[in-house]
């Protein structure tokens, strides 16, 4: 695949870009200092669980849509009865947490790299006023940024890779989609967008099944062989 045949390029947020599980650690050291690093995990894994069950009741049908910032607002709360905190502020606070989120060491560098030569697309389940927030802390730079709540979905829906779609104005095989979760590129796969798995320590691999078209180590690497991809074509 050359750099010829993409005419843009959609990247996955949470997980693929920033380090969200080091964002939550750090929202609940300051719920709760006394924790020590086991009880964090436990609250972090608390947190996950709930936010990856309620996506899937909105997706199943189960309960009607709320966006990233209410599931967050549920997720803060049990959190804060299991750590024994019942402070307002500071369950808010926690709920916030998810707008501050620290950027993998490659990605301000690898997402500029990649802004010289294709326009970049941020597609994200985290709501809107989220992710304005976690892109402003991470520093990372969009031509244009869109969250699933204009779908009022949740990835893997169909529905929100086509707000992608639409917004580039091009057939969906014209898109790379950029990723660090496997589901979430089979998705974007059976819509007809192309596909790079980027290996990140919290994404989802892939299997031995799966056939996307670029595996890349970081963002410098997918830059890399997009790079040599075009000079073979060329």
């Amino acid at each position: 695949m050359s750099e010829s045949e993409i005419d843009a390029v959609v990247f996955d947020v949470l997980g693929t870009l920033v380090d969200e599980p080091a964002g939550l650690r750090a929202g609940m050291r300051a719920l709760a200092p006394s924790l020590d690093a086991p009880g964090i995990e436990r609250l972090l894994s608390l947190w996950q669980q709930h936010i990856e069950d309620e996506q899937r009741r909105v997706l199943d049908g189960a309960r009607p849509y709320l966006n990233s910032d209410a599931l967050g607002r549920e997720a803060a709360r049990l959190v804060a009865d299991a750590a024994g905190v019942d402070d307002p502020a500071a369950v808010a606070a926690m709920a916030l947490s998810g707008r501050r989120l620290p950027p993998w060491p490659d990605t301000v560098a690898g997402l500029a790299r990649l802004a010289e030569r294709f326009p970049l697309i941020g597609l994200s389940n985290a709501s809107r006023t989220a992710l304005l927030g976690l892109n402003a802390h991470a520093g990372l730079r969009w031509h244009q940024a869109l969250s699933a709540e204009d779908a009022r979905t949740y990835k893997p829906d169909p529905a929100v890779y086509r707000l992608a779609v639409t917004v580039s104005g091009r057939p969906p095989e014209r898109l790379l989609m950029v990723a660090a979760h496997a589901w979430d590129l089979r998705a974007a796969q059976g819509l007809g967008l192309r596909t790079a798995y980027v290996s990140r320590p919290v994404g989802d691999p892939p299997t031995s099944a799966d056939r996307f078209d670029l595996y890349a180590d970081d963002l410098a690497d997918l830059a890399d062989q997009l790079d040599k991809a075009d000079g073979l074509s060329g």
